[in-house]
């Protein structure tokens, strides 16, 4: 099965309280799904369209195993912290 790979980038922040209490809570619910973060902040470099902001890359054994820590109610309490507070965009790739 091959690994997937959970890349989320945030736009914005307007409240950056509920983003430290969303990773209290995000973090170990990530992990319970069996994610590793390979790398979190911000990029050292940007070409193209890219745009200068937060990216986090998580690793996962699989789309399937991604997906569950999505829905995850542990992940899901946390998600509910940030709603409203960060405008981001996840996106879960499979590797080639």
């Amino acid at each position: 099965m091959a690994k997937a790979y959970w890349i989320a980038t945030y736009r914005s922040v307007t409240n950056p309280d509920a983003l430290a209490a969303y990773a209290k809570l995000s973090g170990p619910a990530i992990e319970a799904g069996g994610g590793r973060v390979l790398a979190r902040g911000m990029p050292a470099l940007v070409y193209e369209a890219g745009i200068h902001q937060r990216t986090v890359l998580i690793e996962f054994e699989s789309v399937e195993a991604a997906q569950a820590a999505h829905d995850s109610p542990a992940y899901q309490e946390a998600l509910a912290l940030v709603t409203g507070a960060v405008e981001r965009d996840i996106r879960i790739i499979q590797a080639q």
